[in-house]
């Protein structure tokens, strides 16, 4: 075959891979809505997701814009009717002192009737301390905030996991008020639904060039452990543990590209990761989804957003049913929910 023949036949069977891929990622995603069309809030970020007892309920951060005082956790529930108007259920209001900014909530479902609300109040993320409220209804109602002891934050945007022994694992980090202020991973664990902890750190974390926040933990039989997140260094990092959360390894970087924003990820039922970021190396868009087995190998599996904007911060589970569903920020203006068929997701 001529070679200009054999170059036009590679083209074509080329193209027709494309196509076919980008159909079945377009059938992975079954539904794009916004929690709420109109708040009273011109901007929001920092979203997180759960399945709660009474269905989804999801949070994030608004106010007049990141770091104002006025900025509060708003929280929505996806009734029979669709999403419930955003309502504030913890703000920075100091006793007898200013209001200070509320930063990313996590929402993680302990138990069958208990739904925990972390979040953090502070003027800054160097300086800024964790709390937590929980709710017995589904997120209709929360309890009194409490304070986390001090030096703990809960998880600092992602879910925490809960290990076969029922502790509770919360990826963290902590961020100096150096400046540049320099990054720390670490581990919060609990055994009490918050009321006592032990902070992890990764090996040879404080010698680390790597400057890492914000991890999601991802789980494999035998009790190993991954986790994944930003970095200023223009990839995402990882670090493994083989004894169920206890000791970590040093802080490597993968081949992902991250631009210095979050990510999050999610270990499905049938044993495959999912990760969703954004596959660039800089600016918030496009926003994907990738899947693998083993953490190291990932393949595309949806494209999410792939437009001008900022689509950052997502969160992600997997509900009863299968399903994955995935909230993050829609150009600072709304929160976007996406629910995704995972049985669409490249066959590894």
């Amino acid at each position: 075959m001529h070679r200009s023949s054999i170059v036009l036949v590679l083209t074509v069977l080329s193209s027709l891979f494309v196509v076919s891929n980008s159909q079945a990622e377009a059938k992975a995603v079954l539904r794009r809505e916004f929690i709420f069309e109109n708040a009273p809030f011109p901007s929001c970020h920092a979203s997180t997701i759960a399945e709660g007892s009474a269905g989804l309920v999801a949070a994030w951060f608004g106010g007049k814009e990141e770091r104002a005082p006025d900025v509060g956790i708003w929280v929505s529930r996806n009734d029979s009717t669709g999403w419930t108007p955003p309502v504030e259920v913890a703000n920075g209001i100091q006793p007898g002192g200013p209001r200070l900014p509320c930063w990313n909530p996590v929402l993680f479902q302990a138990g069958p009737r208990s739904l925990l609300l972390f979040y953090k109040v502070g003027p800054s993320p160097s300086r800024w301390w964790g709390m937590l409220r929980s709710s017995t209804d589904g997120g209709q109602s929360w309890s009194e905030a409490r304070r986390l002891p001090e030096g703990i934050l809960g998880p600092i945007k992602n879910k925490p996991v809960r290990l076969p022994n029922g502790d509770i694992l919360c990826p963290s980090s902590a961020e100096t008020d150096t400046s540049p202020s320099r990054w720390r991973v670490h581990f919060e664990r609990t055994s009490d639904l918050g009321k006592t902890w032990t902070k992890i750190v990764p090996a040879a974390n404080e010698g680390s060039a790597i400057n890492a926040i914000q991890p999601s933990i991802l789980s494999y039989p035998g009790g190993v452990l991954q986790a994944v997140g930003r970095t200023r260094q223009g990839n995402i990092f990882e670090t493994w543990s083989k004894d169920g959360g206890q000791t970590w390894s040093a802080l490597s970087l993968t081949a992902l590209p991250n631009p210095n924003s979050g990510t999050d990820a999610v270990t499905l039922k049938d044993g495959r990761q999912v990760l969703v970021y954004n596959n660039t190396a800089t600016g918030r868009s496009p926003l994907n989804v990738a899947v693998s087995l083993d953490g190291k190998a990932w393949e595309e599996a949806a494209v999410i957003e792939n437009t001008p904007g900022e689509y950052s911060y997502p969160a992600v589970i997997q509900t009863a049913d299968g399903r994955v569903h995935v909230t993050y920020t829609w150009k600072r203006e709304r929160i976007r929910h996406v629910v995704l068929d995972s049985q669409q997701f490249p066959k590894l």
